[in-house]
């Protein structure tokens, strides 16, 4: 996996160091309890991807007022989001802990595992197909070795008819 800044000293590193944050965080099991929820996942998306971003501006040394305006938002919400008084910026504080430590990858596991079963499912439905299509042509060689055998019972009688001729001639 590719090294996040967990100081950024620039606008790539925060991008890099707030995707992360937002990426790991939705994959956190109890952020995705949350977002299963239909009425609940826009708010909450939108929710972690203002917190990501303020944390991640925040660790480049940011003041409160140029993250809000950067965000567009109010610098009592991007507060909130950076004190842990709002429940996305909790987590994404908890996210941004387990970077710092190296646990991340119990999170990056998991979504490797999910990519891994992505993967999976592309193969087994290409799997399905080929064994549809191998189930087509069993069908056709069936019904060619069914056609086959009547000319084989064909041959047999015409050669047995043939036989009878030559033997009624001599």
């Amino acid at each position: 996996m590719e090294e996040i800044p967990l100081t950024p000293m620039g606008r790539e590193d925060i991008h890099k160091l707030e995707s992360t944050l937002l990426f790991a965080t939705l994959f956190r099991p109890e952020v995705l309890k949350i977002i299963r929820d239909p009425t609940e996942r826009l708010t909450w998306v939108d929710s972690l991807a203002v917190a990501a971003g303020a944390v991640a501006r925040e660790k480049a040394g940011m003041s409160v007022s140029e993250i809000a305006k950067e965000l567009g938002r109010t610098e009592q919400s991007i507060r909130k989001h950076l004190k842990g008084e709002s429940k996305a910026g909790q987590l994404v504080r908890e996210t941004f802990e387990l970077l710092k430590e190296g646990k991340l990858n119990e999170i990056m596991g998991f979504v490797e595992t999910v990519e891994e079963s992505h993967r999976l499912k592309e193969e087994l439905e290409k799997l399905k197909a080929e064994k549809l299509e191998l189930e087509k042509k069993i069908a056709e060689l069936n019904k060619l070795k069914l056609e086959l055998e009547e000319v084989q019972k064909m041959v047999v009688k015409l050669r047995e008819d043939f036989e009878t001729l030559l033997g009624a001639k001599v």
